[in-house]
């Protein structure tokens, strides 16, 4: 089995000290008159033997890991996908690695998650906040490690947040299909307090009383695409024959309502209806008829989150003045909401 090679190897070889080849190693050679012709003996073996400093030593040293913490419900999800894309790319440009993690909705492992974050001691937390976690989330801030929200924020936990203007996609939306002809328009969203759910139906309840239609909200227990979900959107689109359109509150949501067409067309009573997904992603387009969707800047969203946090680990900010960054959305208007034919 191969030898590990720690420092003290390389200081023995070259018969120097132990704090030499650290300075060399941690770049501070120039700061610390270490002449270049040593620093070039030091780096040519540390490349040679393959030397990799121990980075929990280091950060004890340093203070820092130089590693993030991402936690969300489900990675796999598009929309989350998507921002661990960009993040990832901003945070290499950086000098930043992190960590990616997923909840599934499950409290117990998101708070097990957060422990091992802590034990890697993460310089930062970037998460779109599980349901039920606050309390473990106000504790974390008290500690000044920053803390960094997106995708849903709570009223009264004070923190950074990047998120969008969830209100005034879902009123856009709906206002599209009203003025394209739909007058029964029905809202599938979540049976949940987490605040962006809760600002979507908003907008959709806005829209459709300024114009005074019927409100068509159901809401859902949803259990990861399993059989319920899809047995309660059938259960909706039976009971309410006259609905002409329908906006899914979220991508994964769009995708058991289609699964729930599929099933209806198998027994002959799936709706036609125009269709509406909030999150745009690449199966939309090419759904037929395409899929008109409320998409999120999913890159401007993972920019300013690592500007928010590198301001924070840069300048070992720990003040209590929070960044808090609202974006919009727009709509990408596709065949699935076309103007209504008439007769």
């Amino acid at each position: 089995m191969k030898k590990k090679i720690q420092i003290k190897d390389i200081a023995n070889e070259l018969n120097i000290s132990i704090t030499t080849v650290s300075f060399v190693i941690n770049g501070k050679a120039k700061e610390k008159n270490i002449s270049k012709t040593l620093t070039k003996k030091v780096l040519d073996l540390v490349e040679k033997w393959g030397y990799q400093p121990n980075t929990l030593a280091k950060s004890l040293r340093t203070g820092k890991t130089n590693v993030i913490g991402f936690l969300v419900d489900d990675i796999s999800e598009p929309f989350f996908s998507s921002i661990a894309h960009f993040l990832d790319q901003k945070a290499s440009e950086s000098g930043y690695k992190i960590l990616f993690s997923s909840t599934h909705n499950n409290h117990n492992k998101a708070v097990e998650l957060l422990q091992i974050f802590r034990d890697r001691h993460v310089d930062a937390y970037i998460m779109a906040l599980p349901e039920g976690l606050e309390q473990e989330i106000k504790n974390l801030i008290q500690t000044n490690v920053p803390v960094v929200l997106f995708d849903r924020y709570v009223p009264d936990l004070e923190t950074d947040y990047v998120v969008i203007d969830n209100i005034e996609g879902t009123y856009n939306a709906t206002q599209h299909l009203i003025n394209n002809g739909y007058k029964n328009i029905g809202f599938i969203t979540l049976d949940t307090d987490l605040q962006q759910m809760v600002d979507r139906e908003i907008g959709y309840e806005r829209a459709i009383k300024k114009h005074d239609l019927p409100l068509k909200v159901k809401k859902i227990k949803y259990r990861n695409a399993d059989l319920g979900s899809i047995a309660q959107m059938t259960s909706f689109f039976e009971s309410e024959k006259q609905l002409d359109a329908v906006i899914f509150a979220a991508n994964y949501i769009c995708l058991d309502g289609l699964r729930t067409f599929k099933q209806m067309e198998v027994n002959g009573l799936a709706p036609k209806l125009a269709l509406v997904s909030f999150d745009d992603f690449e199966l939309l387009e090419f759904y037929k008829p395409a899929i008109t969707a409320i998409a999120q800047p999913v890159q401007e969203i993972a920019e300013n989150l690592m500007k928010i946090l590198l301001s924070k680990l840069n300048a070992n900010d720990s003040s209590k003045h929070f960044k808090q960054v609202v974006l919009s959305t727009s709509l990408n208007i596709r065949e699935s909401t076309e103007r209504k034919k008439l007769g």
